[in-house]
């Protein structure tokens, strides 16, 4: 079966890859569209199965809000260099998995895998594009809040992104900004310190212990001092409490006070990627 130029465009539109690869795909297909879709999926498989046990480490964290900032949501996709991270086709293609997670209102990576993109499963598109790519590609994370005002924050580079939650709508676009990149230079581990894990805190304090202990500090002394310095730590890793990164002398708790009365963060996620 014969096949034009144009058939081997419509391949790399529908498929992402090159030129020569889809022109190859039809000469083995025989000109059929749909085997030679199939030969370059499996191409993809094929090249999964060598590089699985490869890491891959690096590739995007993108994080985007609805127009109506009600919901936001993270998405991770791994690669393995840094410089197909930086390939604009491939922060397309992480993007285009975002969009399609936020549309359809995925609450879970599983979900997210599973959903439909351009005829295929989002995890068949991966497997696609890994043997496009050449590399082993994953998709590792997806997380999505929802909130009266939502907020994300993409740090430059792709390698670290937020999104945070409030209790009131309108919230002020650049307040809600500085919140989310508050997150992303703090690295908050809780919103305050009652929404602390039992076990972080119980973590803290024996940590505190032992190192108190080591300096010579009497043990019946160890509780008090202990708690002394889970406070401090507290006050660093809580948002609420941590020093606003804008004006050091306000916490994020005042700043929020400053912006609107009884104006909280509800929620909040941070991902990180060799950050």
């Amino acid at each position: 079966m014969s096949f034009t130029t144009a058939d081997v465009v419509k391949l790399r539109k529908s498929t992402g890859a090159g030129m020569m690869d889809c022109k190859n795909a039809l000469i083995e297909a025989n000109g059929n569209f749909d085997k030679a879709v199939q030969i370059i999926r499996e191409k993809g498989k094929l090249v999964a199965s060598k590089r699985s046990d490869r890491e891959a480490s690096e590739g995007v964290a993108l994080a985007k809000t609805t127009v109506d900032k009600k919901v936001g949501a993270v998405v991770v996709l791994n690669c393995e260099t840094d410089f197909v991270a930086k390939n604009e086709k491939f922060i397309a293609f992480a993007e285009s998995i975002l969009d399609l997670a936020i549309v359809n209102k995925a609450t879970s990576l599983e979900e997210v895998k599973g959903l439909e993109l351009q005829g295929h499963t989002v995890t068949e598109k991966v497997l696609e594009q890994t043997g496009i790519i050449g590399e082993k590609l994953e998709l590792s994370y997806f997380n999505r809040i929802e909130g009266e005002t939502v907020a994300s924050y993409i740090h430059p580079g792709n390698k670290l992104a937020t999104v945070v939650a409030f209790n009131k709508s309108d919230v002020d676009a650049q307040v809600a900004k500085d919140i989310a990149m508050q997150i992303a230079a703090m690295n908050p581990v809780a919103i305050d310190k009652d929404s602390v894990p039992a076990d972080i805190v119980a973590n803290e304090l024996e940590i505190a212990k032992e190192r108190y202990r080591k300096e010579g500090k009497p043990e019946t002394m160890l509780d008090k001092i202990a708690q002394g310095a889970l406070n401090k730590w507290f006050k660093e890793a809580t948002l609420l409490n941590q020093a606003y990164v804008k004006d050091s002398k306000i916490t994020i708790k005042q700043f929020l006070a400053q912006a609107g009365k009884d104006l909280t963060v509800t929620a909040f996620d941070r991902y990180s990627l060799n950050v």
